[in-house]
C-alpha cells in the first residue's frame, strides 16, 4: 500500500481515486443498461423458489409417479380365466355381414349379436372358447369376474400369476350387473386384494391389470374420465369411465386406485375395431361389492321392487304437468297387484323422494329400490296434481324380466288433430280396444313423430283427461293451450307398454 508524503501527493492520490470511481460508476451504469435491454428481449426470469409462485397455484410433479410398488403387491391376485362352453345360435351363424366388427366387450356387441343376425337358419349349438380376467378377493379363493365371461361355461379354468392352473366353480352370476363369483380350491392361502371404501374422483389415477388378448399379466394406467355413465347394458348402469387402456380379455379384471384397492371391475369398452381407443367402462366397487356379497351368501341377488314402469321427465313433460323441475321419476303404468298399485300410486304420479332422500331420475329410483331388497318398508314421496303426498309401502321381490307388449292393431280413417300431423280414430272403430283413440296416420316429419308417437299407438289420456274421440282429444289440447301450457301430456299405449309423450300445444 502507498502512503502520501505530503499534501500534494495526497491531493494527487485523491484525484486518481475519484477518476477511477467515475470510470467504475460509468461501467456499472452501462452494465445495468445492457441487462435491462436483455431482460426486455428475453422476458421476465422464472421465480427462483416455489414460494414465489402465485397464490393457489399447483406445482406439477417433477416426474410421473411410478406404480411399480403397487403393481408388485396386487398383481399376484389377478388371474386369467379360460372358459369352455356351448352357445345356442338361434338366428344363424353369428353376426350378420352388415354388422360392424365389434369386440365382445363392446356395449353394442350384444345388441348386434341379438338383432343383427341373418335369419333363415335353424337353431344350432356350437362349442365356444373364450378368455377373460378376474381377481381374488379372499384367502380361500373367491374370484370376481364378469357374467358374460362365464355365461355359457361348461368348464372354467383359472390361471394364477405364478403359472399354476386350477379348476373353478361358478358360485353365482348376476346378469343385470354383469358380475359373477367363482371359487377355486387348492388347499393354500391365495393372495387377494381389497375393495376400495371410497368413491374415486374424476381425474384420479387408475391402474388396470388383466389378460388382454390372452397375453396375461398386463398392466396399464390412466385416469377416471367420468362417473355415472349409462351405456345401455342394463337397468342399473352406473359405470366408471376410464382411459387406462383395456382390450379384449380384460373383461372381469380389476381397476385399482393408486393405493392398490379395487375401485371397479372392467366390463366393457367403446371401440369400432375391438381395440382400445381410451374409453373403457368399469362397474364401481360400491355396486360390485354388494352384489358379490349377495352371490357369496345366497348364490343370487335379491332386489327390491315396487312394480311400476317409469320414465324421465323432459322439460316439455315438466311444463305440461306444471312442475318446476325435471327431477324425479314419472310413473307411466303401475303393474297390476304390485306394491305400488296396492299403495294407491297411479299413472301420472311423479316420485320425487325415497325415505326422505330426493330422486334424480328413473335409474336412480330403480337402483336405490333394488339395493334396499325385498320386504323392506319404505316411504315414497310423490306429486299428484301439484300436491305432494307420502305413502308407506313394502317392497316386493324383483321378478324375472318380462318383455312388455301391448295388444294394438292399426286402423284407418279419422282426422288430423290440432295440426300435430296425426290422424286418429276411436279405438273401437280402429280395432285396438274400447278406450282411447288410435293413431291411424302420422307425418314422419312432424313433432309428434320425432317425440316417439307411432302409427298404431293408442292415446288414452291428454292433459289428464280421458279421451275416447277426436273431440275429446281436441278439447284437451285446447284446454291446455288456454291454460298457458306450452305442451300437452299424452298418455300413450304402445307396443312397449304405457308411456307419456309431451307435444306442443301449437301446430308444428
Amino acid at each position: 500500500m502507498i502512503f502520501p508524503k505530503n499534501s500534494k501527493q495526497l491531493v494527487g492520490l485523491l484525484n486518481n481515486v475519484e477518476n477511477k470511481t467515475r470510470a467504475s460508476r460509468s461501467y456499472l451504469l452501462g452494465a445495468v443498461a445492457s441487462l435491462s435491454v436483455l431482460a426486455a428481449l428475453v422476458g421476465p426470469m422464472p421465480a427462483a423458489k416455489a414460494e414465489m409462485t402465485s397464490p393457489g397455484a399447483i406445482s406439477a410433479p417433477v416426474s410421473p409417479p411410478s406404480f411399480a410398488d403397487v403393481v408388485e403387491r396386487v398383481k399376484p391376485a389377478v388371474v386369467a380365466i379360460k372358459v369352455k362352453g356351448v352357445e345356442v345360435d338361434e338366428g344363424g351363424g353369428g353376426l350378420s355381414e352388415m354388422s360392424p366388427d365389434l369386440s365382445p366387450d363392446d356395449p353394442m356387441y350384444r345388441f348386434f349379436k341379438r338383432f343383427g343376425r341373418q335369419g333363415g337358419s335353424p337353431e344350432n349349438r356350437h362349442a365356444t372358447m373364450s378368455q377373460g380376467s378376474g381377481f381374488i378377493i379372499s384367502q380361500d379363493g373367491y374370484v370376481v369376474t364378469n357374467n358374460h365371461v362365464v355365461e355359457h361355461a361348461t368348464e372354467v379354468e383359472v390361471s394364477l400369476d405364478n403359472g399354476k392352473t386350477l379348476a373353478a366353480k361358478i358360485i353365482g352370476t348376476d346378469k343385470r350387473t354383469d358380475l359373477a363369483l367363482l371359487k377355486i380350491n387348492d388347499g393354500e392361502k391365495f393372495p387377494f386384494v381389497d375393495w376400495s371404501n371410497g368413491n374415486p374422483r374424476i381425474g384420479d389415477w387408475v391402474i388396470a391389470v388383466g389378460n388382454p388378448f390372452g397375453l396375461g399379466g398386463s398392466v396399464t394406467a390412466g385416469i377416471v374420465s367420468a362417473r355415472g355413465r349409462e351405456i345401455g347394458a342394463g337397468p342399473y348402469d352406473d359405470f366408471l369411465q376410464i382411459d387406462a387402456p383395456v382390450n379384449r380379455g380384460n373383461s372381469g379384471g380389476p381397476a385399482f386406485d393408486a393405493r392398490g384397492n379395487v375401485i371397479g371391475v372392467n366390463t366393457a369398452i367403446y371401440s369400432p375395431s375391438g381395440g382400445s381407443i381410451g374409453i373403457g367402462f368399469a362397474i364401481p366397487s360400491e355396486v360390485a361389492r354388494d352384489v358379490i356379497a349377495s352371490l357369496k351368501d345366497k348364490g343370487v341377488v335379491a332386489r327390491g321392487w315396487i312394480g311400476v314402469k317409469i320414465q324421465n321427465i323432459t322439460p316439455e313433460i315438466a311444463d305440461s304437468l306444471g312442475l318446476k323441475s325435471t327431477k324425479g321419476a314419472l310413473i307411466s303404468q303401475p303393474q297390476h297387484g304390485a306394491p305400488a298399485e296396492l299403495a294407491g300410486l297411479k299413472s301420472g304420479d311423479v316420485v320425487v323422494a325415497l325415505n326422505g332422500e330426493k330422486i334424480d331420475g328413473p335409474r336412480d329410483l330403480a337402483r336405490r329400490v333394488a339395493l334396499l331388497g325385498p320386504k323392506k318398508s319404505v316411504d315414497l314421496t310423490y306429486l299428484r296434481s301439484g300436491a305432494e303426498k307420502t305413502v308407506k309401502l313394502t317392497l316386493g321381490l324383483l321378478p324375472d324380466e318380462k318383455e312388455a307388449r301391448a295388444d294394438v292393431e292399426t286402423g284407418k280413417g279419422g282426422a288430423e288433430v290440432a295440426g300435430l300431423g296425426v290422424e286418429v280414430a276411436p279405438a273401437s272403430e280402429a280395432g285396438a280396444g274400447r278406450e282411447g283413440v288410435v293413431v291411424t296416420g302420422i307425418d314422419p316429419n312432424s313433432t309428434a313423430a320425432q317425440k316417439g308417437l307411432r302409427q298404431g299407438d293408442v292415446i288414452v289420456e291428454a292433459a289428464g283427461q280421458v279421451v275416447n274421440s277426436r273431440i275429446d282429444l281436441s278439447s284437451a289440447i285446447d284446454s291446455a293451450r288456454e291454460a298457458g301450457r306450452k305442451s300437452v301430456l299424452f298418455r300413450v299405449k304402445s307396443a312397449d307398454g304405457m308411456k307419456f309423450i309431451a307435444l306442443p300445444t301449437k301446430a308444428g
